[in-house]
């Protein structure tokens, strides 16, 4: 059963100190809170920008992208490393345009590179290698998105995973959704590979960041 894992105060308290963003990113948190969109949210999303920041990416592409607010994080590290890409990939025209919307308000129109596609074989066609990689599509197709993950993502470079505690449904085990076994399985096959080393982050609904050896 889908379950609130950190308790509200905890997420309060995270999000508190994150420092203000820009006026246009409080506009798209807004619009999640008041639609039920599900972005990363101002913790997560500040997390995912230190990362990037940590390891100098300049080519960032996402794995299922929304309306832009992840990647407005992505692309403010991005900048700050010196400017490069980041890749928004989603599957819908119109998130799309709402994406394209935000970000040009936010002065990020030199770093995104737009594409409305399946979010996996986008990267199959993108020439890599990239320095990050985030992932954020539907979690059934989590475990195959890896292997062309593992191939586009350079040595040394990091994987971003949204959604790893899966709102707490991967402790039942008689929860056996395609997405929750989606889930388990890519947790599985990250954690055990020698490739990766690979850290499941208690933020939001459970970050894994993984290191590609």
């Amino acid at each position: 059963m889908a379950q609130e894992l950190l308790a509200p105060i905890l997420n309060d308290y995270l999000d508190r100190l994150v420092p203000e963003r820009p006026a246009e990113m409080q506009a798209m948190e807004a619009k999640a809170r008041q639609t039920n969109f599900p972005i990363v949210g101002p913790a997560a999303g500040k997390f995912c920008y230190t990362v990037a920041r940590m390891i100098g990416a300049r080519r960032v592409f996402e794995l299922g992208s929304g309306f832009g607010y992840s990647t407005a994080w992505f692309a403010n590290a991005v900048r700050e490393n010196g400017g490069g890409t980041v890749y928004h990939v989603v599957w819908n025209e119109d998130l799309s345009r709402q994406a394209r919307q935000h970000l040009s308000a936010l002065g990020y129109d030199d770093l995104i590179e737009y594409h409305v596609s399946e979010a996996v074989q986008a990267l199959r066609e993108t020439d890599g290698p990239f320095d990050l990689i985030f992932n954020d599509i539907d979690k059934k197709g989590y475990p195959a998105a890896l292997p062309v993950i593992a191939e586009k993502l350079r040595p040394g470079g990091v994987l971003i995973v949204d959604n790893l505690l899966w709102q707490g449904r991967i402790f039942d085990p008689s929860d056996q959704d395609e997405n929750t076994v989606g889930v388990r399985e890519f947790t599985r096959m990250i954690t055990t590979s020698a490739d990766w080393s690979a850290s499941i982050v208690p933020i939001r609904d459970g970050l894994l960041v993984a290191y590609k050896k």
